[in-house]
């Protein structure tokens, strides 16, 4: 199928387009869509400025936040790596206090077995040298009484005498021996020791007449042969009464003397507790009759007020005590009364003080709400017109390029409550005098 042209002709002659004609409503319509689409654009390109703005300063906030935390996350680290330091320090002070205080006691064992050690150790030698010194007092002893009495006994005709020194100086012996058998099992050693001083007086008595009688033996050698029959025994026996004493744990003299003392001590110093136990006892009991006494006058004191100030209160009180059974108008007694005669819990509240609070509050509320007048009003400084700005002023929005910033909620300071009402009863005034005219 082939087009067709068909070509426009009037008459007979060929129709021409119109000249294009001005159309104001296209252009105003055209520059609306131009300053539209500039606006938009400019609108956008301010937005997109403003969101770049706006997440620069939230990537600095949030930097600022991040090195902020940071900073507090190092201090705190700081602070519990000080804390465990002094933890340590703290540890190992008292680790060595208590090693050296370990370290003291086991010195202090140790000084102490030591010198128990050196104590027993010079027990023990003074002992063996006790021991053995009586022993060879008694030998010495012997060696000298018995050739005196040798000499004394000595006949041709009777060759047997010859042998009493032996009984003489044996009997005390004998008898030393068996007062150290007794110490050893514990027996009554008293019979011993008489036996003992019984011969060793008569050996020495024979050596001291001996002496006196026999010029072969000489008064010198019979009385020293008289003290050493007695001296050895003697010193013999001392020291098996000794050594019976520590067996048998009998205190020596020092021992007695000692506990005598540590005795009188302790019984001083209980004294001295019981009389103070005594005079503390008594400074209480003075003070908690003081005190006794003080809160007597201050219960006479409260209730003669009350009788005298509020005697219809104390009239319900003290029937309430006395219906109770209580001593005195106690403050809850009185808190009670004062309640069923006035009517309010509060103790000194009645009605007249009630109302009187009432009035001065409404007062408070009333002044408090009233609009404040004057030239430092809040209110006034409100509700003023707005000044006019001049056309011939120049743009105060010329330092930040002309363009107004963005405002957000909470820029503007909300206006007063007061001022609301203010400006919403002068608008009804206004109304009713336009209305009137």
């Amino acid at each position: 199928m082939t087009a067709v042209s068909v070509e426009k002709k009037v008459n007979g002659t060929p129709k021409t387009s119109p000249e294009p004609r001005f159309d104001p409503v296209a252009l105003a319509e055209a520059e609306a869509i131009r300053t539209r689409a500039t606006a938009e654009a400019d609108a956008a390109r301010i937005k997109a400025e403003g969101e770049a703005e706006a997440e620069k300063i939230r990537a600095a906030e949030d930097a600022e936040k991040q090195r902020l935390a940071n900073e507090r996350a190092a201090m705190r680290l700081e602070k519990d790596k000080v804390n465990h330091d002094a933890y340590v320090a703290k540890k190992n002070t008292e680790i060595a206090k208590s090693n050296a205080e370990a370290d003291e006691i086991n010195k202090s064992a140790a000084d102490k077995a030591e010198r128990e050690a050196s104590q027993l150790a010079d027990q023990e030698r003074s002992e063996q040298y006790w021991k053995w010194g009586a022993r060879g007092i008694y030998a010495v002893g012997l060696i000298i009484a018995a050739p005196v009495q040798f000499m004394h006994f000595w006949d041709r005709e009777r060759p047997f005498l010859v042998a009493a020194p032996a009984l003489l100086e044996g009997l005390a012996l004998v008898l030393a021996f068996g007062a150290a058998w007794a110490v050893a099992h514990r027996r009554d050693v008293t019979p011993y020791r008489i036996g003992i001083m019984l011969g060793a007086l008569i050996a020495a008595g024979i050596n001291l007449y001996g002496g006196m009688v026999d010029e072969r033996i000489g008064f010198n050698a019979g009385l020293i042969g008289a003290i050493a029959s007695l001296g050895g025994p003697i010193v013999l026996m001392t020291y098996e009464r000794g050594i019976a004493q520590k067996a048998d744990g009998e205190p020596s003299r020092r021992e007695k003397k000692a506990a005598a003392k540590e005795a009188a001590a302790k019984a001083a110093a209980e004294e001295k507790s019981r009389a103070e136990k005594q005079a503390a006892e008594a400074k209480a009991a003075a003070d908690k009759k003081i005190a006794e006494e003080r809160a007597e006058a201050e219960q006479k004191r409260r209730d003669d007020d009350r009788r005298k100030h509020h005697p219809e209160a104390w009239e319900v009180a003290d029937s309430i005590r006395s219906a109770r059974g209580s001593a005195v108008v106690t403050e809850q007694i009185w808190a009670e009364a004062w309640y069923r005669v006035k009517g309010f819990k509060q103790v000194g509240v009645d009605l007249d003080l009630d109302m009187q609070t009432r009035a001065a509050d409404a007062r408070a509320k009333t002044a408090e709400q009233a609009p404040v007048l004057g030239a430092m009003s809040l209110i006034n400084s409100q509700i003023r017109g707005r000044r006019k700005k001049d056309p011939n002023e120049p743009d105060g929005r010329r330092n930040n390029g002309g363009t107004p910033p963005i405002r957000k909620p909470g820029d503007t300071q909300p206006y007063s409550p007061l001022a609301r009402r203010q400006i919403g009863v002068e608008r009804a005034t206004r109304g009713a005098e336009e209305a009137t005219e």
